[in-house]
């Protein structure tokens, strides 16, 4: 099997898969269909959002999303996550691959967990894995707007990487 990673530290919380995940899986996903969200996709399927700067619409969105944080800190209200059993770190990343930076994984196990990548909005981004071998995940189940954003961080990643090697020469 030819897996290409790349170097990125990231880190990992998770767990052996258990029915009850399934139900903050779905949960964070739908985070991302907040109303100010749905309202957004609405205006760009019906057009008007065609003459709309994309950029700062949204930092726009962003910053609506921010205002909710900042509401539900001063209302004492938390977003409840599962706490899972293991936190690891990891040492490379490719489009559908992870590797731990230690052996902490067993075999054909298959886990959930939540990646910490510095996404623009910043999100917990969950994920399915199952374990090739004890290093090495691959990634079975993502959310799709999640899909876009870290294969677009693993391709940054690559691009920085491949731009410090040519500083070095």
């Amino acid at each position: 099997m030819n897996i290409r990673l790349i170097s990125a530290p990231l880190t990992i919380q998770f767990e052996e898969d258990k029915e009850s995940f399934k139900e903050e899986y779905d949960k964070l996903g739908a985070e991302i269909d907040d109303p100010i969200g749905q309202y957004i996709k609405l205006a760009k399927a019906r057009g008007e959002t065609s003459e709309s700067d994309k950029v700062l619409l949204e930092l726009v969105v962003a910053l609506h999303r921010k205002v909710d944080e900042l509401t539900s800190l001063i209302k004492n209200e938390t977003k409840e996550l599962i706490s899972l059993k293991y936190n690891a770190k990891i040492s490379e990343i490719g489009y559908e691959y992870i590797k731990f930076q230690n052996s902490v994984l067993v075999q054909n196990q298959k886990y959930y967990g939540r990646l910490d990548i510095s996404f623009f909005p910043q999100r917990e981004v969950p994920i399915y894995f199952i374990a090739i071998d004890e290093q090495i995940a691959e990634i079975i189940l993502m959310h799709d707007r999640d899909i876009k954003d870290y294969n677009a961080f693993v391709a940054a990643r690559e691009r920085a990487l491949i731009r410090e090697k040519r500083g070095l020469k």
